[in-house]
């Protein structure tokens, strides 16, 4: 027996019976990654433009700590991440904004975990339905070759019973579309909502590091310039 008989004996004993149980299986495993991503991401929502206008009213007037707590009542993956820069905020933007890119990697890994597994289904669901179908085709062909019938009676038997076990084979290819299709719509919706959060993310970061590298305000720049003038004064006096 050489390598493909070997093979076709192989998959006519098995058939393609396994392979639709285990696109159930991954089916299964991509509804529950589907609904998990959803409650989460719907965990994570907030407004983010009231969010940002109350982070930059409260660091104009200097209230970081009010700042830090009103970051940390909010639900979303960008106030956990512009609180890690808060806690720096004393050490200077630099290390603020480090904390911060450290934050938004971490919060990067939470918003796109699974998120592979939905891809990589979507992609090779097809090709596994495909395989079950092969299978199936390699079946109805062995069947036919092993009949003990008259050739008359082959004639109009075997044009049925092949096209009956290809349709029954195709079972698997459309099976493993109805599964690729919702995964790769998923997974596409699921990434867009990850980049959008972590757009706004940045956008609410360098709302705090705009704050930390801000220049002297103007009134103050003022005052410091008319207490510099009154002690030039007060010197050439003294002279």
């Amino acid at each position: 027996m050489n390598l493909v008989e070997w093979l076709q004996n192989l998959m006519t004993n098995f058939g393609a019976g396994w392979v639709m149980w285990l696109m159930i299986f991954l089916s299964v495993i991509s509804v529950a990654i589907m609904l998990e991503r959803g409650w989460f991401y719907w965990s994570l929502r907030d407004d983010i433009g009231a969010l940002a206008q109350k982070l930059r009213e409260l660091l104009r007037q200097g209230d970081t700590e009010g700042a830090r707590k009103a970051l940390e009542r909010s639900p979303s993956a960008e106030a956990a991440v512009v609180v890690a820069g808060l806690l720096e905020a004393d050490r200077g933007p630099r290390a603020a904004e480090e904390a911060m890119q450290g934050a938004m990697a971490l919060q990067k890994m939470k918003l796109e975990r699974r998120l592979a597994f939905l891809g990589t289904l979507g992609n090779n669901a097809p090709f596994i339905g495909l395989f079950g179908t092969v299978i199936g085709v390699v079946q109805a062909f062995e069947q036919l070759a092993v009949q003990n019938q008259t050739q008359a009676q082959a004639a109009v038997a075997a044009p049925q019973e092949v096209m009956a076990a290809i349709a029954e084979a195709l079972v698997a290819t459309a099976i493993g579309l109805l599964i690729a299709i919702p995964a790769v719509a998923m997974y596409n919706y699921y990434q867009r909502l990850s980049r959008s959060i972590l757009a706004n993310t940045a956008a609410l970061s360098h709302v705090l590091l705009s704050y930390l590298v801000a220049p002297v305000p103007a009134k103050n720049a003022a005052s410091d310039r008319k207490k510099d003038e009154k002690k030039d004064a007060a010197r050439e006096n003294e002279v």
